[in-house]
């Protein structure tokens, strides 16, 4: 994107693990707090190139392997906690990260936008 010089948007996949401390979550709340903090480094580093840089941060979404987690009496806990009662689904991430890329979001860089339903407000 540099050497091109026409500028972009990249959107980084962390976790809301990276803003809330979570049982038995050590290294991978840290390995999502680093990619965080690559997003911000990076949307100062590449936005004078017109490159913009945001983070999106997923809490439970309900893929296959988060159905099986959580779909059951094992999740009802963490989705009473969270505001909107639910988890999210595969498409709230997607059209997240659709429009950070677009230039709808032109002045958004350095953006780490939680996608978890409001639990971080708990």
């Amino acid at each position: 994107m540099v050497a091109r010089k026409q500028g972009g948007a990249i959107v980084n996949i962390s976790s809301q693990a990276s803003m809330i401390a979570l049982p038995k979550h050590t290294s991978y709340a840290a390995s999502k707090a680093g990619l965080d903090q690559v997003t911000r480094m990076m949307a100062l580093e590449l936005g004078p190139h017109n490159i913009r840089t945001n983070c999106v941060n997923p809490g439970i979404v309900m893929t296959d392997m988060g159905r099986e987690h959580w779909g059951g009496e094992e999740g009802k806990p963490m989705k009473e906690r969270t505001p909107l009662k639910r988890f999210a689904e595969i498409s709230d991430v997607v059209n997240t990260v659709l429009y950070l890329l677009s230039d709808q979001a032109a002045m958004l860089n350095g953006v780490l936008l939680p996608i978890e339903g409001g639990l971080l407000v708990t």
